[in-house]
């Protein structure tokens, strides 16, 4: 058996800007966005890309964006709600990562852009190309990339030592039957 560590990288669901005088932190998701979110934690159980570790920004959109997904969850990851993913850039994001304890095999990561792209930019050495070009591009809200690492301890992560596993859109779901 390969060591290896999966990162999951799921930028939070659209959040509502309708509401006036909301901070940026405070601003709930939108309709639209709950329904993104439902969609993919039920394509993250039927593909089994389950986390053992779930760290999530403090801001209420991502920890919105989190509900249906533990909703959709059978067994319940353990939930560490870590204030510095909001506003982090890439290198801020990697060290949170690699304090990851060594018994997590799969951590998938809530947050925010343009931190989580950066990082997954930063992280991404192969993989299918037009997957890793789409996600250069644009990280949508509720888009998921999923980050393969031959590693057996976070702690020696760093740059282009991942494999880009897929990176989910919800437009994608919609059109994908199985």
């Amino acid at each position: 058996m390969h060591p290896m560590r999966r990162l999951m990288l799921l930028r939070h669901a659209k959040s509502d800007w309708s509401t006036p005088g909301a901070s940026d932190h405070d601003r709930p998701l939108s309709a639209r966005g709950r329904e993104a979110a439902t969609k993919m934690g039920a394509y993250m159980v039927r593909h089994a890309l389950l986390p053992d570790l779930i760290v999530v920004s403090t801001a209420k959109r991502a920890v919105e964006t989190l509900d249906p997904l533990l909703a959709a969850f059978k067994e319940q990851p353990k939930v560490r709600s870590e204030p510095a993913v909001y506003e982090a850039g890439p290198n801020a994001l990697l060290e949170i990562v690699k304090q990851t304890p060594r018994g997590v095999h799969s951590l998938l990561m809530v947050g925010h852009n343009p931190g989580l792209a950066e990082l997954a930019g930063l992280l991404i050495a192969a993989g299918e190309v037009e997957a890793r070009q789409r996600l250069i591009e644009k990280f949508p809200t509720a888009g998921l990339a999923v980050i393969d690492f031959a590693l057996d301890d976070w702690g020696k992560l760093h740059p282009r030592a991942g494999r880009l596993d897929r990176f989910v859109v919800p437009r994608s779901l919609d059109t994908m039957t199985d």
